[in-house]
């Protein structure tokens, strides 16, 4: 799976008929929102709320897919179906576990997708100009 996916970057921006503003801001705020995402996550799973934690890992999943964030929204993913299979009966034992399964290869692929991304962007805005 590929770490960025720039054709639904392509796209994305198509979408928006071409609107670097909002394009750049969409793109900006998804990376600038990316570790209070994280914070959130850990916050869920460690506290054991389940509905706080599918809530982020939805928005993270939705929103790493609309940027072509591939291999972050697989993990996202990953972390979904983990959640909604292993987390009854106890969800108070089963999600500090995940998050301990599951965090750091997220926390990793962030580390690695906000720098292509936020390069891919100043590329785009660079060919704008």
């Amino acid at each position: 799976m590929p770490l960025l996916d720039q054709a639904t970057l392509d796209r994305l921006r198509s979408e928006l008929d071409d609107n670097q503003d909002v394009w750049t801001i969409f793109v900006t705020n998804f990376v600038a929102y990316l570790p209070i995402r994280t914070e959130k996550l850990r916050l869920a799973l460690t506290t054991g709320d389940c509905a706080g934690a599918l809530d982020v890992v939805l928005g993270l999943k939705t929103s790493s897919q609309m940027v072509g964030a591939e291999r972050l929204a697989e993990l996202a993913f990953d972390l979904e179906q983990s959640i909604r299979t292993d987390s009854n009966p106890d969800p108070g034992r089963v999600l500090p576990r995940l998050a301990a399964a599951h965090l750091s290869q997220i926390e990793r692929c962030i580390r690695h997708t906000s720098h292509p991304l936020l390069k891919y962007l100043a590329m785009r805005q660079s060919r704008a100009i």
